[in-house]
């Protein structure tokens, strides 16, 4: 295991429903991380091709003009855009996470992906539950989906937005001895008159998901252009719900610490910072909530991690041990057919 290493988190705006488009600018960044350095870079949720923010500003049947679009941009595993983004990993030898609006069929999903060095694919999760609008587009991961990876850069989870803020979800997360831990988030530029949706906040829960799980947390975050805006706001009032801007990448040590200066908001870029595992260590020692620090005569998580698949199929055995199968053929064959 590499104890110290350099990542980088991305905060840039996507080209837009344009999936294409979000893979060559993405190879742009990862080839600037790799020149710096980088082993690891982290992308913001759904980042390809863009995260729907229409949902947050009319109806759903308003909507409905963007669902062909967005669904067609969306990431599929068998697409070829897929296949780029594993070959970018492998040709700038970095872990690459990738947050995307993954299409499975007729389904969307807020989906992460972790690339290896060597383009290998090592997790593609998806979130457990979408947030309030969100759930008008994606559907929803199950426990499966909640994993912590051993990898040469050690021991490396994800989650995106406000899975953040269920706690069971982290402690579930706090419980596989997470080392490095990837927080994606969309923008902190929608609602300003939410607080629960803005940038203290969020960028707190990250911080305190540093300080509780004693890891590591890069936060990448995603920055919404004006020619978003554009093509997202119709009337006054939709104006007043969002703006440009929101892009409050960080990344954060063990003990809660901020390791980066901030980039402007509105601007595209990226946020270097060298990772030191050992000091995990030093803040296992305050406080370790899976461990030391730990009551389980008092709390424990009961944590399903069996995937639920939504058909399954069976054949029914004989008492002889014959498959149903060659039952229903011979009962076939002996059956009298009309005249």
């Amino acid at each position: 295991m590499t104890e110290t290493f350099k990542a980088a988190v991305v905060q840039a705006a996507p080209v837009f429903m344009d999936l294409d488009g979000c893979v060559e600018k993405a190879r742009g960044l990862v080839e600037r991380a790799a020149q710096e350095g980088a082993r690891l870079v982290a992308f913001s949720e759904c980042w390809f091709p863009g995260y729907p923010w229409w949902i947050w500003l009319a109806a759903p049947a308003h909507n409905v003009k963007y669902f062909q679009a967005y669904h067609e941009n969306s990431l599929a595993v068998d697409g070829s855009a897929f296949e780029d983004l594993r070959q970018i990993a492998q040709c700038n030898g970095v872990f690459l996470s990738v947050g995307a609006s993954e299409r499975d069929h007729g389904s969307l999903y807020i989906s992460q992906f972790l690339f290896d060095d060597q383009g290998e694919l090592l997790q593609g999760r998806r979130k457990l539950k979408p947030t309030h609008a969100e759930r008008t587009v994606f559907g929803e991961g199950n426990g499966s989906h909640l994993e912590v990876l051993d990898t040469e850069l050690g021991n490396i989870g994800q989650l995106s937005c406000w899975e953040h803020i269920q706690p069971l979800t982290k402690y579930a997360m706090y419980s596989m001895h997470e080392q490095v831990h990837i927080a994606a988030w969309p923008s902190f530029s929608c609602y300003p008159q939410a607080y629960s949706l803005g940038p203290e906040v969020n960028n707190a829960a990250s911080q305190v998901y540093a300080l509780e799980g004693q890891c590591f947390v890069l936060a990448p975050c995603g920055v919404i252009s004006r020619h978003m805006i554009e093509v997202l706001v119709e009337t006054d009032d939709q104006s007043a719900l969002i703006r440009s801007g929101g892009g409050f990448a960080q990344v954060y040590a063990p003990d809660g610490r901020p390791m980066c200066e901030p980039l402007p908001e509105d601007q595209d870029g990226l946020l270097f910072a060298e990772l030191d595992l050992g000091a995990i260590a030093v803040a296992k020692s305050f406080a370790d909530p899976v461990g030391h620090y730990s009551r389980p005569d008092v709390t424990r998580l009961l944590l399903n991690r069996s995937p639920q698949p939504r058909v399954e199929d069976f054949l029914p055995e004989t008492t002889d041990g014959e498959d149903a199968d060659d039952e229903f053929e011979e009962a076939d064959a002996g059956r009298t057919q009309p005249p």
